[in-house]
């Protein structure tokens, strides 16, 4: 049995090195224990690696950068789960694409694991301000991280922070920086760091002023920034209150327009919509040209749900403008539905795209956007209270059940929503626009007016 003894529990070096002259010997991977620092091994009498002539062996270079990030994962087993890799792909290198491998995939996760661990280290990570005895100033942070990753963010710190002094302390080692040189000590205990100072005070009071509510994604933050690392943020001791104020401030704000003097629905509305132009629920308002928010009476009966702005409607910040909205259009007058007492809005308000050139490609809205625009829609349909929402494609499905929904299964029939009222699902016109066959696009046409007849219809 060989020891492959490591300094450091992230000692990539020290692994490459002694697994590249085991491989060189042949040596299972049954016959190695892997050691840390000064952990033991189980094992008595075991014999060291002695070093090999032998040309080292060749791997694809994409499992050298995999092995670079596991070594630092806390799996004590993650030395050996390497090597076994290793010795593997020496035999068939093609392993390494191969993501259905129980192995390989192990080795994904962890390394995926390390790399999540890195950016909430960078993400979530404060420092605090301390008085020194030589009068001077030292920054001072607590981090708890998952893996072996402190000594590979030290860079990332010092090029961040390089004009202040600081100390990163954490339960296994800590990191301190001079301004000029970096150095590694032993682990601290929390007690070590300081809890507070008067640059954390003036930080709240900005991070309460800057708080958006139309940026607020709730879930996406609670996964994001899980509570673990809440007690080590100063601006998360105001979360609970920014969140609650933040749905308090816009409920209140639509309250307050429904019941303005003279006022009703249409004053609720407008403030929805001078809300919603504003709106950073997700990344897509970075890319579209402005929010393209729903239009028509506040009293309508009937609700229409389309998926999302396309180029034109991006452009005019109108929905239903373009080559699917005169779809539509045309539709609804075949099936005897006055469009001008009809309200229509997307799922989704920006426009997403893929730029072609000097063109913008439309792209479909993943889940993530659909949901992060539910908020909106579920206003629109509070203030509006139709008494028919009609999803046109799969997009608005979702927007209005929260779930995926099969068009093909569902389509043509009411159904009831969580809040008791009436939805209707058919295809999105621009389903109609890309069919190529002219004579099974003028039928499904026929098919969508008849399914615009039937959610009339169910109204009576």
């Amino acid at each position: 049995m060989r020891v492959a003894a490591l300094a450091a529990a992230d000692d990539f070096d020290g692994w490459r090195d002694a697994a590249r002259s085991l491989a060189a010997q042949r040596v299972s991977p049954a016959e190695v224990v892997w050691q840390v620092g000064d952990l033991p091994t189980e094992l008595f009498g075991d014999e060291a690696i002695v070093t090999s002539d032998a040309p080292a062996p060749r791997v694809p270079r994409a499992f050298i950068d995999l092995a670079r990030t596991v070594a630092m994962h806390a799996d004590p087993a993650r030395f050996a789960l390497l090597y076994a890799m290793l010795v593997r792909l020496i035999a068939e290198p093609r392993l390494i694409d191969d993501k259905a491998d129980p192995a390989m995939r192990r080795l994904e996760e962890m390394a995926k694991a390390v790399r999540r661990d890195i950016h909430k280290m960078r993400a979530f990570l404060r420092f605090r301000e301390v008085a020194e005895d030589d009068g001077g100033t030292r920054f001072v942070a607590w981090f708890e991280p998952e893996h072996h990753i402190v000594r590979h963010n030290g860079r990332f710190f010092v090029d961040r922070f390089a004009a202040m002094r600081w100390s990163i302390l954490t339960p296994d080692m800590s990191l301190h920086w001079d301004g000029e040189t970096l150095s590694e000590g032993p682990g601290a205990s929390k007690a070590d760091a300081p809890d507070g100072d008067p640059v954390e005070e003036v930080w709240k009071t900005y991070y309460a002023s800057i708080f958006n509510p139309a940026r607020l994604k709730t879930g996406a933050m609670l996964k994001e920034m899980p509570r673990k690392y809440w007690k080590n943020m100063p601006e998360t001791a105001l979360v609970p209150a920014l969140i609650a104020g933040a749905q308090a401030r816009e409920a209140a704000m639509i309250e307050t327009a429904r019941a303005a003097p003279g006022g009703n629905s249409m004053g609720a509305w407008a403030a929805l919509r001078d809300e919603a132009m504003g709106c950073q629920r997700c990344p897509l308002w970075q890319p579209a040209t402005q929010t393209v928010f729903g239009e028509g009476p506040v009293d309508a009966e009937m609700m229409v749900v389309g998926e999302q702005p396309g180029d034109q409607e991006d452009l005019a910040g109108r929905p239903f403008v373009g080559p699917a909205g005169q779809v539509f259009d045309r539709a609804m007058a075949e099936a005897g539905i006055d469009r001008s007492r009809v309200y229509v809005t997307n799922a989704v308000k920006h426009f997403k795209f893929e730029p072609h050139g000097k063109r913008r490609i439309h792209a479909k809205p993943g889940v993530g956007e659909i949901d992060a625009c539910r908020w909106w829609i579920e206003q629109e349909r509070g203030i509006l209270r139709p008494r028919m929402t009609v999803a046109l494609g799969a997009t608005a499905a979702r927007s209005l059940t929260g779930k995926t929904v099969t068009i093909s299964r569902e389509r043509g029939r009411v159904l009831t929503l969580a809040d008791g009222s009436a939805a209707w699902i058919t295809v999105h016109p621009s389903y109609l626009l890309r069919l190529p066959d002219k004579i099974q696009a003028e039928e499904e046409f026929a098919r969508f007016v008849e399914d615009l007849k039937g959610a009339q219809a169910a109204m009576a």
